[in-house]
């Protein structure tokens, strides 16, 4: 596993303006829980964050932190608030961890391989679950979960059971939980043929183009009587 030190700094300033002041100069705010209490109030660099982040492990990643007149504090992530429309940070919790207890991490779901079902049955692999919830220790923390769909056939799946997690690491969702399976192509719907007479089976236009014959029919009456007259 990559080892990632990230710099950090005790956060002095706290509170709605002092934190928009920080984001301006290229920090982040961020606090460090430990047993679900709050521990410090920190700062880390923006450039720094991403990088950290931006490894195979993702949010997953184990980071050293090392706070200025703090110590150094074994850290993951457990949630990132970001800006909506630029996607900036604006704030990090960090959760300290021992590398020997066991934690429960959100890993994600690989699809490997065709499903038989799509290539040779014209189905469809309909993905239900994207990600799965584990329990291990932080060092045997996997980046994905491989799923290997090759064998499935129309109203074939994966479930939770099915999967072989590597060693030490246990599943926390239901067993039979669905995570993939192969449904049957969608059938074509057929649109209904008009029939001649019945309500709604002319097109508007022609509707309104025989009123428009009547009404021009109605008004050259008139005026052939008006000739026979004079």
């Amino acid at each position: 596993m990559e080892k990632i030190v990230l710099k950090a700094e005790i956060r002095e300033g706290l509170g709605k303006i002092a934190n928009m002041h920080l984001r301006r100069e290229g920090k982040v705010p961020a606090v460090v829980y430990k047993g679900g209490k709050l521990g410090s109030n920190i700062l880390v660099d923006k450039k720094e964050l991403w990088r950290a982040l931006h490894t195979e492990a993702g949010e997953n990643a184990i980071i050293t932190l090392d706070i200025d007149k703090g110590g150094k504090k074994t850290v993951i992530v457990h949630e990132i608030q970001t800006e909506p429309v630029h996607d900036g940070f604006l704030h990090v919790d960090f959760h300290e961890i021992s590398l020997t207890e066991k934690i429960k991490v959100t890993v994600p779901f690989t699809v490997k391989g065709e499903a038989v079902g799509v290539k040779e049955e014209d189905g469809v692999l309909a993905q239900i679950m994207w990600e799965i919830e584990v329990e291990c220790l932080p060092t045997a923390i996997p980046e994905h979960i491989d799923i290997r769909v090759d064998d499935l056939r129309i109203g074939d799946g994966i479930h939770v059971e099915d999967i072989k997690f590597p060693e030490g690491v246990v599943p926390v969702e239901e067993a039979e939980k669905l995570i993939v399976h192969v449904i049957p192509p969608k059938a074509e719907e057929e649109e209904p043929e008009a029939v001649e007479g019945e309500e709604g089976s002319l097109e508007p236009e022609v509707i309104k183009k025989g009123k428009k014959e009547e009404e021009g029919a109605e008004e050259e009456g008139p005026k052939e009587e008006e000739k026979s007259g004079e």
